[in-house]
Formats: C-alpha cells, sequence, structure tokens
C-alpha cells in the first residue's frame, strides 16, 4: 500500500470522481424536480376508457404522494381530503377526447364552473388573539357597530339582476379581525314560493344605494337569492360555507340567466 504525501489519491484520478459525483447529484436533483413538478394535475385522466376504467397517465417519473400541510385550525382527517365526485354533475359536450364538461344540473347549486367553490375545512375562521369565531352578525360582536358616516343597510329592500324584491337585509355580518362587513344576512320574502328562511349575500357583489334605500345584487336574480346556500349555524359561518356561498353569487355571472352564457358579440 502506497505511503507518504499524496498516497491516498495515487491510485485514482480525483477529477474523475468529482466529475461522476457532480453528474449523480444532477440525475438525483433532476429526478427530484420532475416528480415535485407532478404535484399538481397528475395522474392526467385520460379519455381513452370509460369513466370506470381510466388509463392511469403519469408518465415517468412517477408523480410523488401528496404533501400534507398541518394546520392550526384544521383537522386531521382533512388531511386526506380528496377532490369533490361530479358524477351525474358533468358531462363531455361531446364525444371526441379532451372536450369541455358542461353541467347537468343547476351549476349554481350543484357548485362548478365558475360556481365552484374549494373543499375547506367546516370549522368557522378564528380571530388570532380570542380564538373567536372571525365573521358573525353584529347581534353578536356587540362591541362593534357601523360608522355613522356609512351607510346602514338593515332594513334596506334587496333586489334581483331582474328588478325583484328577494328581501330584506336584516342584519349586517363584519370580520373582527379585518373590521369591515363581510356578509348581508337577507329575509327572503315569502311571496316566491321558498320557505321563510335568511341568506347571507356577500358584500362584494352588492350596490347600496342610499336615496333609494335599496341594494341590488346585479349577479343573481331574486328567486336565485331566495334559493342560496345558508349556513348551520345562524350565528357563525364555516370556511366551507364562506366559500360556497361567495362560489354561488359569484357564479351568477355567467350562469343566472340562459343569455348570459354566450358571447358578448
Amino acid at each position: 500500500m502506497p505511503t507518504g504525501t499524496g498516497a491516498f489519491t495515487s491510485t485514482f484520478d480525483v477529477a474523475e470522481l468529482a466529475l461522476y459525483a457532480f453528474f449523480l447529484f444532477f440525475l438525483g436533483l433532476v429526478f427530484y424536480l420532475r416528480r415535485e413538478d407532478k404535484r399538481e394535475g397528475y395522474p392526467l385522466e385520460s379519455d381513452r376508457t370509460d369513466r370506470t376504467n381510466r388509463v392511469q397517465v403519469q408518465g415517468f417519473p412517477f408523480p410523488p404522494g401528496p404533501k400534507k400541510f398541518r394546520l392550526f385550525h384544521e383537522p386531521d382527517e382533512l388531511l386526506d381530503r380528496r377532490e369533490r365526485d361530479l358524477t351525474g354533475i358533468l358531462a363531455p359536450a361531446e364525444r371526441w377526447p379532451g372536450a369541455p364538461f358542461v353541467p347537468l344540473g343547476d351549476p349554481m347549486q350543484d357548485g362548478v364552473g365558475s360556481a365552484s367553490y374549494a373543499q375547506r375545512s367546516d370549522v368557522p375562521d378564528l380571530t388570532f388573539d380570542e380564538q373567536l369565531p372571525k365573521i358573525v352578525p353584529l347581534r353578536v360582536a356587540t362591541s362593534y357597530y357601523l360608522a355613522p358616516e356609512d351607510p346602514d343597510p338593515r332594513g334596506m329592500e334587496v333586489v334581483g339582476a331582474d328588478g325583484i324584491v328577494a328581501g330584506t337585509v336584516s342584519d349586517v355580518w363584519i370580520d373582527r379581525s379585518e373590521t369591515f362587513i363581510r356578509l348581508l344576512e337577507v329575509d327572503v320574502a315569502p311571496f316566491l314560493g321558498v320557505p321563510q328562511r335568511h341568506v347571507l349575500v356577500p358584500t362584494q357583489l352588492v350596490r347600496i344605494d342610499v336615496r333609494r334605500r335599496r341594494v341590488t345584487v346585479k349577479s343573481t336574480l331574486a328567486r336565485q337569492i331566495a334559493a342560496a346556500p345558508t349556513v348551520k349555524n345562524p350565528d357563525q359561518i364555516t370556511l366551507l360555507e364562506e366559500d360556497r356561498i361567495a362560489g354561488y353569487f359569484a357564479g351568477g355571472h355567467l350562469y343566472a340567466t340562459p343569455k348570459r352564457l354566450g358571447p358578448v358579440l
């Protein structure tokens, strides 16, 4: 065995070893990055087989397992959440591969297309300091009030895009953390053929006319306001309910009437 200065490197080429090590490192890096960029959209759904026996198009390398984030307000069972099953709700518009899907029923009630919503936690969002439900009506957040210089929508009529009165604003829901109005609570008019109920309308989609004491919702018709999704607890809203209500009213910009589905020109 060679001894002395440089004896360890006298039997092989150090530069060649470094080159091979770099090649192996770079190959592993490419493999890792190629797997990571498959976290969204893979495995692909193929139109080559029927829905009950779809081909798993994932290529090489195969996609990694789902990444799970443990959040403070979310239960552990949501770590294994799956996409919504839209069987019977959507169908291809044509028979050719890659055809767009069209709703089979009421897309606003089904929550598809532009009315889609995320599978968020079905628990209320909480404030950081006191751990209280963040979005609540003023009847619950008694320490909050509407600024005198701002319009008070309570008692105003709520009108849909068809000009029909859908109900009356009974309360406003505020965000305790951001300190502004998030939702309007509407008592639905009984003459619309639906039971007496309360629905929530996002304030970002309404126009308040102080002079006429009217709140207009341009995205939906009066009957659609009356049929909007509700909350299970009358004094708080969960993350899932908030997203579904927002998707419902936003989807009305496209689905409220058949004319809105066509081209502008």
